[in-house]
């Protein structure tokens, strides 16, 4: 059954190669392993006239307005309530909502079609407000870990747990490490992914470390990581998929040092499917990817214990990190469940009336605060107030 799939990003960052992490990685997946499968799909992301031509762009990426007083806030939600209103007109048969702002959740009752919501991540405010003003008539929701299902159970209840998953054949299995050894982090370089907690470990285990992935927060590189750059931590930057894959490969392990609850943890699936074994913190859902045969988890935020970990873990069989991944991370079962689930909601859609008046609270300024306001449990609040 070949649907009409409307797939919305988000749009700090454009959805292009070198992806800006994860969730810019996992949606582009999305998007093609949809289309491979016959289904007619339209991508709507951020960029401009250099972004791929698979992406519908309707804004540019927000994170040029970073330093403006209101970050782009203003912007970004003007910018995704017209694409609402866009969508609502298009004749597509699902939506599935990849972006992480609260106003698609809040519009997705003026669609006559079903949307699915994936939550990478854990509650936060704006969009838990918005999932109090919507009625849920066409949300659906999907939790990445059970993790993330239980973050936000006193929210909303996801209606089913579907892991990420990725294209395995484009991890190319390397058997024996490089010589001399090394470890290998990549990721976002922002404090909550702990790339100086690495630092240290590798230090402690005296194995270099080779680090990859975009600067998103340069305050923290320059204060903690740049002081510690040499030969013994060495940054290969923002890297194509193909390098990333090469240095993956050749690591005798990989360490993932998350400070926060890791809600999936991409980095692991992909680390394990070029044969690298992993070393890692016990946060978030790490411990339901990573098993005895395919890595070491230990206590949060504590080098010593990681390094010796780093260590242990270079005796591991390849092999069987490898077949880890297929267990955990195929993008082919993902994406099986998803269309599983496409199927079912739209078999079951009664063709609802679309197009009701939006409510008042949609407008501007005004919206973050109301949404505060219902958030933190006064759904009452006095709209002149917050004019």
């Amino acid at each position: 059954m070949a649907l009409r799939i409307g797939i919305i990003s988000h749009v700090k960052h454009s959805i292009r190669e070198p992806f800006a992490g994860g969730l810019e990685c996992h949606t582009a997946l999305l998007a093609q392993a949809l289309k491979a499968r016959g289904h007619d799909v339209t991508l709507f992301g951020a960029g401009d006239a250099a972004c791929s031509p698979h992406v519908d762009v309707f804004c540019k990426e927000t994170k040029q307005f970073e330093d403006e007083p209101d970050g782009g806030y203003i912007y970004e939600h003007h910018a995704y309530h017209d694409l609402m209103n866009d969508i609502s007109r298009r004749p597509f048969d699902i939506i599935h909502n990849n972006s992480l702002h609260y106003l698609p959740v809040a519009m997705a009752d003026q669609l006559s079609i079903p949307m699915v919501t994936t939550l990478h991540t854990p509650a936060f405010w704006e969009m838990a407000g918005s999932m109090k003003l919507s009625l849920f008539e066409n949300s659906y929701f999907v939790a990445v870990s059970e993790v993330i299902r239980k973050a936000w159970s006193s929210v909303v209840e996801a209606d089913v747990v579907i892991p990420n998953g990725i294209d395995l054949d484009k991890f190319a299995f390397q058997a024996v490490p490089e010589a001399p050894a090394y470890l290998f982090w990549f990721g976002r370089i922002v404090p909550e992914k702990g790339l100086h907690l690495a630092i240290a470990a590798a230090r402690l285990a005296q194995i270099p470390l080779r680090f990859a992935g975009p600067i998103s927060d340069t305050a923290y590189f320059d204060a903690k990581i740049r002081p510690h750059l040499g030969e013994q931590a060495r940054y290969l930057g923002h890297l194509s998929h193909d390098r990333l894959i090469a240095a993956m490969a050749g690591a005798s392990a990989c360490l993932c040092t998350p400070i926060w609850e890791e809600p999936y943890g991409l980095v692991v699936a992909e680390a394990l499917a070029c044969g690298t074994p992993v070393a890692g913190f016990e946060r978030g859902a790490l411990p339901d990817l990573i098993d005895a045969s395919s890595g070491i988890l230990v206590e949060p935020e504590n080098p010593q214990a990681l390094a010796w970990a780093a260590r242990k873990v270079q005796s591991l069989s390849r092999q069987d990190c490898r077949r880890r991944a297929g267990e955990i991370g195929d993008a082919r079962r993902m994406m099986e469940a998803y269309e599983a689930l496409y199927v079912r909601l739209c078999a079951a859609n009664t063709g609802r009336a679309a197009a009701r008046p939006e409510p008042a609270w949609y407008d501007g300024l005004r919206s973050r605060k109301l949404l505060r306001a219902y958030y933190l449990g006064n759904p009452q609040a006095d709209l002149s107030e917050v004019a």
